[in-house]
């Protein structure tokens, strides 16, 4: 098989392409590099500077490279962002996931992987969170991405595909530290980017009913992530047409955000006390997965504790900031 993995260039993106490689899955990168960096790639793994907005490119790609599966992680992330500009998200999440599966129907592809987030449940109440837990998004980040669940299972009964939706809880870590998120949206890199700039980290809200009064989540290490990519990839490869499959890849574990800045602290070697601001709206108490389904259909689960995460994460964020070392 060969694999077309969109946004291969991204933090996420260059993990699951180094991952697919290197367990012998032949993979060609498609890539605008608009947040992505063509450096994260190794020189055997072949990229493609364009979007998957590109109908005719999408098309020569597809053929020229008798593509037969497509991973698609190309898309926008960024919750706060896509409250301000929800056009933007559903043009991008939702519109370019339509030119693209109407691009691998028109191809023949069989097998279509969707990366889609946890956003997608919203704030339910419980304490673990199964894939049949109902969805109820609170931000347009979270619609477009269960919008897309819905193109990309209708696309697969209707055309014969076998698909998968992979829902992301917290990502964090990096396989090698070239590799490490270059942003700062998640709470981790924002604890490094505070500490490195002389400030405490910022907790937002200590009142929640929680054993700490501080939100509680799933941690998941992008390298983890990466091996669930392949597993389900494979898993697809050897799916009846038109069947699809729906997963958390999570933990199944909960970490408090007061839990995680003292275990930066510890890591960082800077104990500072966090700043209590108030809450964030539409911020759940509680949300961890329940991540059952993964290691009973396709016998995988996560390796990596948060510790793994928070340190790998540090040495990233240290090569990009050696200021922050110094200090």
């Amino acid at each position: 098989m060969t694999w077309l993995i969109t946004g291969g260039a991204g933090y996420i993106g260059a993990h699951v392409a180094r991952a697919m490689t290197g367990a012998g899955e032949k993979v060609v990168v498609l890539d605008d590099i608009s947040t992505g960096i063509a450096g994260r790639l190794p020189a055997d793994i072949e990229l493609v500077r364009g979007s998957a907005h590109d109908r005719g490119l999408l098309d020569r790609v597809l053929a020229e490279h008798a593509i037969t599966g497509v991973v698609h992680l190309a898309a926008k992330k960024q919750v706060g962002e896509s409250v301000e500009k929800p056009l933007l998200y559903y043009r991008e999440n939702v519109t370019g996931l339509a030119v693209l599966l109407e691009a691998v129907v028109a191809a023949g592809v069989r097998q279509f992987l969707l990366s889609s987030s946890a956003a997608v449940y919203g704030v339910p109440d419980t304490d673990l969170i199964a894939e049949d837990t109902p969805c109820a998004p609170i931000n347009p980040y979270g619609e477009t991405k269960l919008v897309g669940e819905w193109m990309v299972r209708a696309a697969g009964r209707a055309h014969g595909i076998s698909t998968a939706c992979l829902r992301y809880f917290n990502v964090a870590g990096t396989d090698r530290p070239e590799l490490s998120d270059t942003g700062v949206f998640n709470v981790v890199p924002m604890f490094f980017d505070r500490l490195t700039r002389g400030e405490a980290p910022r907790i937002f809200g200590d009142d929640y009913p929680t054993p700490d009064g501080t939100c509680v989540r799933d941690y998941i290490h992008v390298a983890d992530l990466a091996d669930a990519h392949l597993a389900v990839a494979r898993k697809l490869a050897g799916q009846g047409a038109g069947e699809d499959l729906t997963v958390n890849i999570g933990r199944g574990e909960g970490v408090s955000v007061r839990q995680l800045a003292d275990l930066v602290g510890e890591v960082t070697g800077r104990p500072v006390e966090p700043v209590v601001e108030a809450r964030r709206p539409g911020d759940a108490a509680r949300a961890v997965a329940s991540a059952d389904r993964m290691t009973e259909e396709l016998g995988w689960t996560a390796r990596r504790g948060v510790r793994e995460m928070v340190e790998s994460a540090w040495e990233g964020w240290c090569l990009r900031h050696p200021e922050a070392r110094a200090q």
